[in-house]
C-alpha cells in the first residue's frame, strides 16, 4: 500500500507528487491517458501563463533553471538589494494594464528575486520538468489508468480501475474539472453557470490582417489574436449553448469569428479545436474523509486572468507539506484540515474575479456602461495596483492569526550577508527560521530542527525584521520587528507541529 495514490498526471498531480516524495512518502500517480504529451499541452495551444507566486515555488525547489531553460527564458540576474518597478501588470476583462500606475509603496515586502515577474511556457515544458523531478523522488507514474471507484474506510483509500485497485493511506484528486474522483467520492460542486461558449483554435485564415493583435472586446464579445500566427481565442456570449460534446467545425468557428470581431475573415483550414465555458464552480470542501481534492478538481472557472493553473500550483503547494507531515506521523490529522480552510477562500476570489470580468464583457448597454467606470479606475495607480495584486497573486493572506503584517503571507526572498537567498535554503522541502536579532531562537530541545533550517546573522536586506518563520510552502508562519518574545516564537513552533493550527 502507497502512503497516497494521486489521480492525475498534469501540473497540480506531479507538483504535490514532487512536494510528497520530497518527504520519503511513498507516491503512485494515475494518469487517464495512455501516454504523456499532446498536441493540446505544445505550444501554441498549450501556452500558459505562470505568475510570480508560482515560478517561486520551481525556484525554491531548484527547478527554476529547467523551466527557464526549456521555455527559452533567459535568467534573471539579481545584483541589486533593492527591487525594481513591476514590468508586468496583467488584464482585466481583457482591458490591459500599464505596468508604470503601479504604486511601489503598496507593496512594503517586495524584494529582488531571481524569478520573473511572469512567463509563458507549454503545459508540456511545465510537466516534463515536474515529471523528472518525480522520477529522481521515486515517483512512480502509471499511464493509461481509468479510474472508476473510489472507496474507503477510516485507515486507508482505494482508487479502482477496473478489477483492480490501488490502495493508499490517502486518495488525491488531480484529474482536471471533470474530476471522477470528485464525483465518485461524493464531493458536493457548486457555483454559476455559464454566460459565454469560449472558443480556442490554431487555423489558417486567408485575411489574418483583418484581426487586430491581442486582446479585442467588441460591442458582440472578444477575440484574441495570439503570437503565434493561427492562434486564436473568441468569447461567444451565447449563454453557453454550443455543445461542448461535438468538435466544432470550420464553419462555426468562422460564423463565430465574424460576429465577434466584426471582420469579413475567412478560415481555410482548422488544425486544432476545442470549446470552454465560464461556469464556475467549486467543491464545498476539498476533504472527505481520506480523499482529498487539488487544482481544477477542486475549482473551475473561465480562463480570464490566466489563474487556473496557478491556482492549482497554489493547492499542491499547500497540501504537499501538511499531507506529508501527517503521513510521516510529525503532525496530527487536523492539520489537513487547514488545507480547505486556507485554499478554500482564496479560490472562491478567483472565482469571483472571474465572474467579475465576464460581467462587464457582456456585450449589452449597461455592462458596456460599467466597463467604461472601470475602464477608467484601471488608469488610476490605485485601480492598476489593486489588479496587479490579484493577477500575481501577492495578495494572498491566509489567516493565521498574529499581528505582524507579513504573517501569513508569500515570503519575501531575503538575502544573508554571504549572499544565500531564502530560497536557496528551501530546496530540500524544510521550513525555515531566520535569525537576524543577537538572541538565538535555536533550541534543540523543541525537537524540531530536522524540520526546519535554522540560521542566524546579518541580511543584505532585512526589511526591518528581526526573526522569521517561514514554512515549508514559503508562507510566513511568524514575524518580529522587534527582538523576538522567544516564548511567543515557541508557541509559533508548537502551534505548527503539535496541532491543526496551522
Amino acid at each position: 500500500m502507497h502512503d497516497v495514490v494521486i489521480v492525475g498526471a498534469g501540473p497540480v498531480g506531479l507538483l504535490l507528487a514532487c512536494e510528497l516524495g520530497l518527504s520519503g512518502c511513498s507516491v503512485l500517480v494515475l494518469e487517464r491517458e495512455a501516454a504523456p504529451g499532446s498536441p493540446w499541452r505544445t505550444a501554441p495551444i498549450g501556452m500558459r501563463g505562470l505568475s510570480a507566486a508560482s515560478l517561486q515555488v520551481f525556484y525554491r525547489r531548484g527547478m527554476l533553471g529547467p523551466l527557464l531553460t526549456a521555455s527559452g527564458v533567459p535568467e534573471v540576474g539579481v545584483d541589486s538589494d533593492e527591487p525594481a518597478g513591476p514590468s508586468f501588470a496583467g488584464h482585466f476583462g481583457g482591458m490591459v494594464l500599464d505596468p508604470a500606475n503601479i504604486d511601489p509603496a503598496a507593496l512594503p515586502y517586495r524584494l529582488p528575486t531571481p524569478t520573473p515577474e511572469f512567463m509563458m511556457t507549454s503545459l508540456e515544458i511545465v510537466e516534463t520538468v515536474l515529471s523528472a523531478r518525480a522520477a529522481k523522488l521515486g515517483v512512480e507514474i502509471r499511464y493509461g489508468v481509468t479510474v472508476s471507484a473510489v472507496t474507503q474506510d477510516d485507515r486507508s483509500a482505494i482508487a479502482h480501475a477496473g478489477s483492480h485497485g490501488y490502495p493508499a493511506r490517502w486518495v488525491v484528486g488531480c484529474d482536471g474539472g471533470r474530476s471522477a474522483v470528485r464525483g465518485l467520492a461524493g464531493f458536493e460542486f457548486v457555483g454559476t453557470e455559464p454566460q459565454f461558449t469560449g472558443y480556442t483554435m490554431l487555423a489558417t485564415l486567408a485575411d489574418p490582417e483583418q484581426l487586430r493583435p491581442g486582446f479585442n472586446l467588441t460591442p458582440t464579445g472578444m477575440y484574441i489574436r495570439m503570437r503565434a500566427e493561427g492562434h486564436i481565442g473568441m468569447m461567444d456570449f451565447d449563454g453557453g449553448a454550443f455543445d461542448r460534446s461535438q468538435q466544432p467545425t470550420r464553419e462555426h468557428l468562422q460564423d463565430v469569428l465574424r460576429r465577434v470581431s466584426g471582420a469579413d475573415v475567412t478560415i481555410t483550414e482548422v488544425h486544432l479545436a476545442s470549446s470552454f465555458t465560464d461556469r464556475a464552480m467549486q467543491s464545498t470542501t476539498y476533504r472527505n474523509g481520506r480523499v482529498l481534492l487539488a487544482g481544477d478538481a477542486a475549482h473551475i472557472h473561465s480562463p480570464l486572468g490566466g489563474q487556473g493553473l496557478n491556482s492549482g500550483i497554489g493547492d499542491a503547494m499547500n497540501l504537499g507539506w501538511k499531507l506529508a507531515a501527517v503521513v510521516c506521523g510529525d503532525a496530527p490529522d487536523g492539520l489537513i484540515d487547514t488545507y480547505t480552510r486556507e485554499r478554500h477562500p482564496v479560490a472562491a476570489r478567483v472565482l469571483d474575479w472571474s465572474r467579475a470580468q465576464v460581467e462587464i464583457m457582456r456585450p449589452d448597454p449597461h455592462a458596456q456602461a460599467i466597463q467604461g467606470v472601470i475602464r477608467d479606475l484601471l488608469t488610476t495607480r490605485d485601480g492598476t495596483t489593486y489588479v496587479f495584486g490579484r493577477v500575481t497573486g501577492s495578495s494572498i493572506r491566509y489567516d493565521l492569526g498574529g499581528e505582524h503584517p507579513l504573517i501569513g503571507r508569500d515570503a519575501p526572498d531575503l538575502r544573508l550577508a554571504d549572499g544565500t537567498r531564502l530560497g536557496d535554503l528551501m530546496q530540500d522541502g524544510r521550513g525555515v527560521v531566520l535569525d537576524f536579532s543577537d538572541r538565538s531562537l535555536h533550541a534543540p530541545a523543541l525537537g524540531w530542527e530536522s524540520r526546519v533550517h535554522y540560521v542566524s546573522g546579518s541580511a543584505r536586506n532585512d526589511l526591518g525584521l528581526s526573526a522569521v518563520l517561514v514554512r515549508p510552502d514559503g508562507i510566513v508562519a511568524w514575524a518580529s520587528d522587534d527582538a523576538p518574545d522567544r516564548a511567543e516564537f515557541e508557541r509559533a513552533v508548537g502551534q505548527w507541529f503539535g496541532s491543526s493550527a496551522l
